[in-house]
């Protein structure tokens, strides 16, 4: 008896706390955003600022991922699989992301890259500008997610192990052949589930990109930033309307990673 009632009032806290810090806020975003009609949210949506937010968005998780999953899956491999001096040094920085604010990642840059930092003022010189346009943003949120894809990727590489990578070795087969039919097929779930959390953090990244962005209206403004703006301006619905979008790709990415795990329950990131 005593069991049954623990297993109600954690089940009853659980959805408390669920739709209190969850259903609650996405109800009010969706209520404000569509409180004055479905015209007033597409007309607010269709704002050129709003649209190249959105844009702008996606570009950069879009240009992102790629490097993610390239660098993800090269430093895991390398961790896993070879001992060297410093291994564990490595490991430590790849995951410094996950403990710095990214405010203080952003300001980081700026220092190092802007125009009169160590980096960035010889490339100003010649003409090369990284902070305050994409280039910034999207160092920036390569920074902030690049530990995901890793962290999901290396866990797995060292319960497989280094077995069938050898017997297919010594069976003839180049570096690539291994990779392609060995590892590849070892890696691909974990590595989707860490592709879609560095995406989803890279879409609603906000404190670093509003250090290196500049925040230049209709330039540099991310779907965050623009909805902060717009919320700044008393654009209310404006800002509510463009939080549904960011709201919509953040729940794209979380049937997406659900999905993933539903077709491979062992979560590679996870141990």
């Amino acid at each position: 008896m005593q069991n049954v009632i623990r297993q109600r009032l954690l089940i009853t806290a659980a959805v408390a706390f669920v739709a209190l810090m969850v259903v609650a806020p996405v109800a009010a975003i969706l209520s404000r955003a569509f409180g004055e009609g479905l015209a007033v949210w597409w007309a607010a949506i269709a704002e050129p600022e709003t649209v190249h937010a959105i844009w702008l968005t996606v570009l950069t998780a879009l240009i992102v991922l790629p490097v993610n999953v390239v660098f993800g899956v090269a430093a895991a491999w390398a961790i896993a699989r070879f001992r060297f001096p410093g291994r564990r040094a490595l490991l430590i920085l790849i995951e410094v992301p996950f403990a710095i604010s990214p405010v203080i990642a952003g300001l980081c840059f700026l220092l190092i890259y802007g125009a009169y930092g160590p980096v960035g003022e010889p490339l100003m010189n010649h003409g090369v500008q990284l902070m305050f346009n994409l280039t910034g943003i999207v160092l920036v949120s390569l920074f902030v997610t690049c530990p995901f894809v890793m962290r999901e990727v290396l866990p797995v590489l060292q319960v497989t192990g280094e077995d069938e990578e050898l017997a297919a070795l010594t069976l003839g087969a180049n570096g690539w052949q291994i990779f392609r039919f060995v590892t590849f097929p070892n890696i691909l779930w974990p590595l989707l589930h860490g592709a879609i959390l560095a995406t989803a953090r890279a879409m609603g990244e906000f404190g670093a990109v509003s250090v290196v962005s500049g925040a230049v209206r209709g330039q540099t403004m991310t779907l965050p930033l623009q909805v902060e703006l717009l919320y700044n301006d008393y654009n209310t619905t404006g800002a509510f309307a463009a939080a549904t979008v960011l709201t919509a790709l953040a729940l794209v990415t979380l049937v997406l990673r659900t999905v993933v795990a539903a077709m491979h329950p062992v979560d590679g990131g996870r141990t």
